[in-house]
C-alpha cells in the first residue's frame, strides 16, 4: 500500500474514528484502524464489536493495499504534523510495519494483519428512518437526565 494524502483531510477522518475505538481493549486488533487504499481513495474503518464507523476520504494511491495501525498514535502524530502538509503513507506487502513520511518527519507504526480485523455483518434493515438534527438535539435533551455521574460506569456519562 502507498499513497500521498493532504494532512487536513486524514485528520478530519480519524477525528470520528479514534473516538471510537478503545484505548484499553483486551483485544489487540480493536485498538487500530483498518485502512484500505483503492483507485477510489482510502477508506478508514474502527470498530468497537458495537458499533462501526466508517469513512472515505481522497488520495492518490499509487499502490492498492490494506493494512491495521493503532488508532490514537496514528490520531496524535497526523495532529501534530503542519498544517498543509502533504503525507505519504507506505506499507510494503511482507513487512510489518507502516511508514508515514511528512516533509522531513518520518514515523513507523506497527501493523497488525488485516484478516484478524472484525468485519461488522450489514444486513437489509427492514425499518428506515430520517431526522432533523435539531430533532435529534429535543431527544437528546429529553433524556439528559438519566446521564450517570459515576465514573466506574463510564459508557454512560456524559460526554
Amino acid at each position: 500500500m502507498k499513497l500521498v494524502i493532504e494532512r487536513a483531510v486524514l485528520l478530519k477522518a480519524l477525528g470520528p474514528i479514534q473516538s471510537v475505538v478503545e484505548r484499553r481493549g483486551t483485544i489487540p486488533i480493536l485498538a487500530n484502524v483498518r485502512l484500505d487504499a483503492d483507485k477510489g481513495g482510502l477508506n478508514l474503518t474502527a470498530t468497537d464489536m458495537d458499533i462501526a464507523v466508517v469513512q472515505k476520504v481522497a488520495a492518490e494511491v499509487s499502490e492498492r493495499g490494506a493494512t491495521t495501525v493503532p488508532a490514537h498514535m496514528l490520531y496524535e502524530i497526523v495532529r501534530k504534523l503542519p498544517d498543509g502538509s502533504n503525507i505519504q503513507l507506505n506499507k510494503p506487502e511482507k513487512d510489518a510495519k507502516m511508514t508515514i513520511v511528512a516533509g522531513q518527519s518520518k514515523f513507523s507504526l506497527a501493523a497488525l494483519p488485516v484478516d484478524d480485523f472484525p468485519v461488522m455483518a450489514e444486513g437489509d434493515l427492514a425499518h428506515t428512518f430520517s431526522i432533523t438534527p435539531s430533532e435529534c438535539k429535543a431527544l437528546l435533551e429529553k433524556t439528559r437526565f438519566a446521564i450517570s455521574t459515576e465514573e466506574t460506569r463510564y459508557y454512560l456519562n456524559d460526554l
